[in-house]
């Protein structure tokens, strides 16, 4: 035995360094891929307060660090096609005593940085359709368009950017509009939000820019 390992001492030598370099080369690909997830951008974006089109739309920063939020915007799905509206500036009030103290940044856009593990909402999804269809110039009451289309889903869409980086994320969620027991409801229809956080999802996010500058 002892003879057999003197013998080839130079080849066991050998392999032992190759597999002592692949598992190094693994131990590293794993903490670069933690480091990777950390410094990603996690923007989510969830419904808060039930189920129905009165909850709230509630977008968190959930990135390690804080983030700029460039645009929100509301995708509305209809089975007469499909409208779209920059949510970032807010409607200015119809009473003229608040409209002359509508001075706060906060209360005239969205639009600025939110910090690392914050979150706010941006109303409820019914408030929410309701402006997109009458920017659209269609009459609604509620959630509910006067013109008699169905309101399939919304998505909301958060283009922001990531700390010190140039280019802007994205994130995105779409809740379809389904009927139950208790009268129209939402539906994620995915588990997670979809983040656009690479060189190639930000292309989609730069499309998204592109639809609202048009």
């Amino acid at each position: 035995m002892w003879q057999w390992i003197s013998e080839y001492s130079g080849a066991i030598s050998a392999v032992a360094s190759c597999l002592t370099f692949l598992i190094w080369l693994f131990y590293l690909q794993m903490l670069y891929q933690g480091f990777k997830r950390q410094r990603q951008p996690k923007i989510i974006v969830n419904r808060g307060g039930g189920s129905g089109l009165d909850a709230r739309c509630v977008i968190s920063n959930m990135s390690s660090e804080s983030i700029f939020i460039e645009h929100l915007v509301a995708v509305l799905y209809t089975d007469r096609g499909t409208l779209l509206k920059d949510l970032t500036d807010l409607e200015p009030p119809q009473n003229r005593q608040d409209l002359e103290n509508w001075e706060n940044l906060n209360e005239v856009t969205r639009q600025g940085p939110m910090l690392s593990g914050s979150y706010s909402h941006v109303g409820s999804f019914a408030d929410i359709a309701n402006r997109v269809l009458r920017s659209h110039g269609i009459e609604a009451e509620g959630a509910v368009a006067k013109d008699g289309r169905a309101l399939q889903a919304l998505e909301i869409r958060v283009i922001a950017v990531y700390g010190s980086e140039d280019h802007p994320v994205g994130a995105s969620r779409t809740f379809a509009m389904v009927q139950s027991d208790d009268g129209q409801a939402l539906q994620p229809a995915s588990i997670e939000t979809q983040r656009y956080a690479t060189r190639l999802k930000r292309m989609k996010v730069k499309q998204w820019i592109q639809e609202l500058e048009n």
